[in-house]
């Protein structure tokens, strides 16, 4: 079907307008947390993997880091293993770990694969293991009502050697990382992949941190979306209670990538087709934005 005369000129302005994007971010680093319905709906999935692979023809060096929550306790309860958490994280011994393993670095990571060589990019699935990406130590305990409980295997970033994502990033492919990691005493860990985004983000210096979520951002009393956020700003509405629950491991997450070197970090909408281009072709964005300094009207915020 042929374009109209005003499609074909509303097409070809989108195609300019994004051309300062394009210049300003060719050659930088952007990681992506991938996770929530942009994950488990078959339409965003879709749509993330060509913005990625967009990304990545117009010379920008997407990273993806992706989740899997609700595969893994699908699995397990098929499996008969009790999945419990406590403050928010699954508790992990050997047999849920070997379970978290094969669906994170296998089944999950490699749908994410496949989507993107459906769209035309090329990509290659790893785990923390891989290359020794990540080394992980164990986030032993949690806090939660009634007291101190062992969580088993769930862990945090130890150490981070870049050399295989230096390598693959310089090349035709995009990495889709997996969020587990061995440890120096052999043991396997799960590790949060919001944790491991922004852990790479700042080891990388990346330009972005870009963290997919269920939620149009971060929300203020009204419901209204809040952006151009300095961390100390953030800091005061966690002091507030603003920001409480849930967001509070992105969020913390953003502010340490933010304060180790990134340029920004942005929570945005995953539910919201092609999220992840929106975020980065436009001023205004679709989510909040995360800097050291209190911002205006920024390209690509």
């Amino acid at each position: 079907m042929s374009l109209t005369r005003t499609d074909a000129e509303q097409f070809a302005r989108v195609l300019t307008e994004s051309l300062p994007y394009i210049q300003r971010f060719t050659g930088k680093t952007i990681i992506i947390k991938f996770g929530g319905n942009a994950m488990t709906d078959p339409a965003l999935h879709e749509s993330f993997a060509r913005d990625v692979v967009l990304m990545k023809l117009v010379g920008m060096r997407p990273i993806v880091v992706h989740g899997g929550g609700p595969q893994i306790g699908k699995l397990l309860e098929r499996l008969g293993i009790e999945t419990r958490f406590v403050g928010g994280m699954r508790v992990t011994n050997e047999e849920t770990v070997d379970v978290v393993e094969m669906v994170l670095g296998g089944s999950v990571n490699k749908e994410i694969v496949n989507s993107i060589h459906r769209n035309g990019g090329r990509a290659v699935g790893i785990t923390g293991k891989d290359g020794e990406l990540l080394r992980a130590k164990s986030l032993s305990q949690s806090q939660d009502s009634s007291g101190m409980e062992d969580i088993g295997l769930v862990g945090e970033v130890e150490s981070v050697d870049t050399d295989i994502l230096t390598m693959l990033a310089n090349s035709d492919y995009i990495p889709v990382i997996a969020p587990v990691a061995g440890s120096i005493d052999g043991h396997t860990y799960n590790i949060n992949a919001d944790l491991v985004a922004g852990k790479l983000a700042e080891v990388l210096k990346a330009e972005k941190l870009i963290l997919l979520t269920n939620v149009p951002g971060l929300l203020d009393a009204d419901g209204a979306t809040l952006t151009g956020l300095s961390t100390a700003h953030v800091e005061d509405l966690i002091d507030k209670a603003v920001i409480t629950g849930g967001m509070l491991p992105k969020v913390t997450c953003a502010m340490d990538a933010v304060r180790g070197g990134v340029t920004s970090a942005h929570i945005i909408d995953g539910r919201v087709p092609h999220a992840t281009l929106l975020e980065i072709f436009s001023d205004e964005g679709i989510g909040t934005l995360i800097t050291n300094q209190t911002m205006g009207n920024v390209v690509g915020s």
